[in-house]
């Protein structure tokens, strides 16, 4: 989570990586015709930061926050990850999203999204 955090903050700084323009970037990543401006990308960034910290145990003096947390990070990712499988992405997203990305969305964004679902659910167990 913490790579994908750094990912949406070297595309909040107006990095295309890893496509070769911003264009190709906003295809790809949300399906549409604009990449999310500097904010959002950064409040991405910050929910995954926060997601790594918390499924890592963070806080260390408020266990039972960090398990909540981690079962959240859990939920939200096998949502994210069923819907795409589901070819459902369009329901949290505006507008239509590009075939590119639906293709993209189905064979890599969701299974990462379950897979980062699975590798959270043990750090909410007591």
């Amino acid at each position: 989570m913490l790579a994908l955090g750094g990912l949406h903050l070297a595309w909040a700084a107006g990095s295309p990586w890893p496509l070769n323009d911003r264009d190709n970037l906003a295809d790809a990543v949300i399906g549409g015709t604009e990449v999310p401006g500097p904010a959002a990308c950064v409040g991405v960034a910050v929910a995954l930061g926060a997601g790594a910290a918390l499924v890592a145990g963070l806080p260390r003096s408020r266990p039972g926050l960090s398990r909540l947390g981690a079962a959240g990070v859990s939920t939200v990712m096998a949502t994210r990850g069923a819907l795409g499988i589901a070819s459902s992405t369009g329901l949290i997203t505006i507008g239509t999203p590009s075939e590119r990305f639906r293709s993209l969305d189905l064979r890599l964004y969701s299974p990462l999204c379950l897979a980062l679902a699975a590798l959270s659910l043990p750090a909410a167990k007591p």
